[in-house]
């Protein structure tokens, strides 16, 4: 029986959505609570890592939005998300690329778009959906990734408007947390079979920065199964300990928690739940 807390995820590409939310999402999903996706291209610029489906990049076939949507459709049943959209419809606006590549003049670069339009565009399906509780990235997207940057420009001027919205948040990964998970990986290198970073290699922000911590222990293997169903752009190692990368080889820990800042809405009760004291 869902419980009337609604909330919306505002991600890039296909496989933002696990990497740095997934727990979140299946926690609030086995918890009732009716958890939308909003993805705003379908990543055909993403490096492909297995070598077999190297044909699909933009290269060559340029089919690899297609195929990670089928990707992503597994995630979303995995996860148990209630309702994806991709912005503007599927297809509407491609990957950007990373900064400084030529994908971002493709005449439908979600970074090439109309502002207002793409904004236009989310706020149509957050007063559609209407949830309390909206979660995208910082101005610096996390990483610096362009499309990352716009997807919050467009969360930051749609979401806190509407009606339905409460609170708003920002997707974040603080020092002491990706300093511990990395401490761990480094103490069982043998078994890991990817670069584990030096210290300062991975994006972090100051621990002072969180506002909540969101429990995720009891989802920690369903969020692994649908980092593994985005095969093409990420590896995933059991361990003990268990990690993940990206097509650049490099270890990426996970916690037992996600983490997040507040930018909208009151703080009272937010410290462990993302709905705590406005439910």
């Amino acid at each position: 029986m869902l419980d009337g807390r609604r909330l919306l995820l505002v991600h890039a590409h296909p496989d933002d959505e696990t990497i740095t939310t997934g727990g979140t999402i299946a926690r609030y999903r086995a918890d009732g609570a009716e958890v939308f996706l909003v993805t705003c291209t379908l990543g055909e610029e993403g490096e492909i890592i297995p070598p077999e489906l190297d044909q699909l990049g933009g290269w060559a076939a340029d089919q690899l939005g297609g195929y990670r949507s089928g990707e992503l459709a597994t995630v979303c049943a995995l996860l148990g998300v209630s309702e994806h959209r991709y912005l503007g419809g599927i297809g509407r606006w491609r990957d950007s690329g990373m900064v400084g590549t030529g994908s971002a003049e493709h005449p439908r670069a979600f970074v090439r778009g109309d502002l207002e339009k793409q904004t236009a565009q989310l706020a149509e399906l957050i007063d559609e959906l209407k949830p309390q509780v909206v979660v995208s990235y910082d101005a610096f997207g996390g990483y610096g990734h362009p499309d990352h940057i716009r997807a919050h420009e467009i969360t930051m001027a749609a979401a806190p408007q509407a009606r339905s919205v409460v609170r708003l948040f920002h997707t974040i990964a603080p020092e002491s947390a990706v300093r511990g998970g990395l401490d761990e990986l480094r103490a069982a290198h043998a078994g890991i079979p990817f670069r584990v970073p030096a210290p300062g290699e991975l994006p972090t922000v100051p621990d002072s920065r969180v506002t909540t911590t969101i429990d995720i222990g009891a989802q920690r293997e369903r969020k692994f199964a649908a980092l593994r169903a985005h095969a093409t752009q990420i590896s995933v190692s059991a361990g003990p300990p268990a990690c993940f990368a990206l097509s650049n080889g490099i270890a990426q820990p996970q916690p037992d928690a996600e983490y997040f800042e507040l930018v909208h809405g009151p703080v009272a009760g937010c410290e462990r739940d993302l709905f705590g004291g406005i439910s």
